[in-house]
């Protein structure tokens, strides 16, 4: 079977678009009061209308609703409320130039009304009219001014237009409602950057850094932005005064390796990188990238692999807090094209430390399965199920391994078992070949109603499985059931694959079920010409179809030759004595 910091750069404003006239349980806003010009009697009028027409928009009668909504229009054209349920409507139809004029006016009309600002604001977003999304945003931001959200919208219009002074006095807002934070911080370096005003970048992180005196990481960012600003001297002095402090503060050990590195001191840097590598204060994944590094400049200067190597040894023979750094060894030696078996020795040993690494035991199943050593594979694959419940790769490659032991019904309980994790999820390809081999098992156990059901899965996930429709067809044809059917799945076999012996033998047979011998002796003719491998049960088939197509001599000829490849049926030999077909 086959194994199968936080200023944007761009504006990212994603925002719905009005609510949908054809959404269920739409609540309408309620008309205000009319205005003191409009006499009691068309006041009446007006409200009887608008109601009217959010009844029938409720009904589903929009265009009824929208009919009534003009004639409100016509009563009373200050009515802010029928003016923004006609955007509603002019959206749907895409008129966007017409929703946004009546999203306008409703605005204009009700300026404290917040529903209609802001419908207005993402409205001109949605049309990147920016420009007036910003005096939209603005008017509701007056209207509430401990809006952090209209803020944030803001920011980024802001950015958009690279306005970047009005991003700073936002930024000011901002931190006048929440206080003043790392992320505020940085956002307006990034603005001071951007300005080419250093020296307001400058007093920024030192603000930062001076308003939290014992947080050393503040120490270490300030030295990082004095050497990115070519400020060696003044860095170094950052970073020696937070190892003096915190000896073993991996941040600023990273950025003292940049300061060695920057200043040309390489012998210093590679002591101190190493002193890191090997040190079990450093965290995993920045050893992890330190070791990258190693490697990504062994292979710039040459690719010589034994100081790798032994940095690579030095480093695993402390104790692992999990993987990580054995499966960078494991991709380092499959560069290096180490042997298989030293490859296979440090895998183990990361299993060992992390047994429920779904990837580092596939690496070792794929390892045992090539090399068709499928007891190891089963010991691997069995606490997988365990560990690693929901993958059915394991599952898979413990039926198969099972499977290939003859032990059939370890084989389909292990395959059952990673049926029951299918989800939406699952690939196809991959359930298809699971109900496959269960329904080659089902067959092999006798039970050919549970596996043609099997059959039946497995091409509901995937109805070109080729090898599932050639095997269900020639198990139909065997039993002499749904031999329509069975023609059907075994003619995609042969478009698919017309040279393929085996199912042109199937298509032969399923044929000659048929009792349409012509026919069939032209697929098995194929068969036979295409057979690299003299195969006993096709070179029989073929016996079999040219007696009944009363060609005796050629069939006793196909029924020797079958009985030579191996063929040793008690029914061959008789239909050899006989010279006669006789039904298996």
């Amino acid at each position: 079977m086959i194994m199968r910091c936080v200023v944007m750069t761009a504006v990212a404003v994603v925002m719905t678009s009005c609510v949908s006239i054809k959404s269920g349980g739409t609540s309408h806003s309620t008309l205000h009061t009319p205005h003191s010009s409009l006499s009691f009697n068309d006041s009446q009028r007006l409200k009887y209308f608008y109601y009217e027409a959010m009844k029938l928009q409720d009904q589903g009668k929009f265009a009824a609703a929208f009919d009534l909504l003009k004639h409100c229009e016509t009563i009373d054209p200050q009515a802010a409320e029928v003016y923004y349920a006609e955007a509603v409507y002019y959206a749907e139809l895409n008129n966007d130039s017409m929703a946004l004029a009546c999203m306008k006016k409703a605005a204009d009309l009700n300026p404290s009304n917040d529903t209609y600002l802001e419908r207005l604001a993402i409205t001109h977003v949605n049309s990147r009219q920016f420009d007036e999304a910003v005096n939209a945003y603005e008017r509701l931001y007056a209207n509430h001014k401990d809006r952090l959200d209209v803020l944030d919208i803001l920011l980024q219009l802001y950015n958009q237009q690279k306005n970047y002074d009005k991003m700073l006095s936002t930024l000011e807002l901002v931190e006048s409602l929440e206080g003043s934070n790392e992320r505020l911080a940085l956002s307006k370096m990034r603005i001071y950057s951007v300005q080419g005003k250093k020296d307001k970048e400058y007093e920024t992180l030192k603000e930062l850094s001076d308003s939290h005196p014992n947080d050393m990481n503040y120490h270490v960012m300030m030295g990082n932005w004095l050497l990115q600003n070519d400020k060696d001297d003044e860095a170094l002095e950052q970073y020696k005064l937070v190892l003096e402090e915190e000896p073993d503060h991996t941040g600023a050990k990273m950025s003292m390796l940049d300061y060695y590195r920057t200043t040309g001191a390489d012998s210093l840097a590679q002591v101190l990188q190493e002193e890191m590598l090997i040190s079990q204060n450093t965290p995993t994944n920045d050893k992890v990238t330190l070791m990258r590094q190693v490697v990504a400049d062994n292979e710039q200067s040459g690719g010589d692999s034994t100081q790798v190597l032994s940095l690579f040894k030095r480093i695993l023979a402390e104790p692992q807090k999990n993987a990580d750094m054995y499966e960078l060894y494991v991709a380092y030696m499959k560069l290096k094209q180490m042997p298989e078996d030293s490859i296979n020795s440090v895998l183990e040993k990361a299993l060992e430390v992390a047994p429920d690494n779904a990837g580092v035991r596939f690496q070792l199943v794929q390892s045992k399965w090539m090399s068709q050593d499928y007891d190891t594979v089963i010991a691997l694959c069995e606490p997988a199920t365990e560990y690693n419940p929901d993958e059915m790769t394991f599952y898979y490659f413990l039926g198969l391994a099972h499977f290939q032991k003859d032990e059939r019904d370890k084989a389909l309980d292990a395959l059952r078992r990673g049926v029951a994790q299918i989800n939406e999820e699952s690939n196809k390809d991959f359930v298809s070949d699971f109900y496959a081999i269960m329904g080659q098992i089902l067959h092999d156990k006798g039970l050919d109603d549970e596996a043609f059901a099997a059959y039946d899965s497995s091409l509901q996930w995937k109805d070109d499985n080729i090898e599932v429709l050639n095997n269900y067809a020639y198990f139909l044809s065997e039993r002499g059931e749904r031999l329509q059917k069975a023609e059907q799945m075994s003619f995609r076999t042969i478009k698919a694959e017309p040279t393929n012996s085996t199912y042109l033998d199937t298509y032969a047979w399923i044929l000659f079920m048929q009792e349409r011998y012509e026919e069939a002796k032209i697929y098995i003719d194929q068969a036979v010409q295409n057979d690299s491998v003299p195969n006993a049960v096709i070179i029989e088939h073929a016996g079999d179809i040219y007696a009944l197509n009363k060609d005796m001599q050629k069939a006793v000829e196909y029924w020797k030759q079958a009985q030579e490849a191996g063929g040793n049926s008690k029914v061959l030999i008789r239909k050899i004595r006989q010279r006669k077909y006789l039904k298996r």
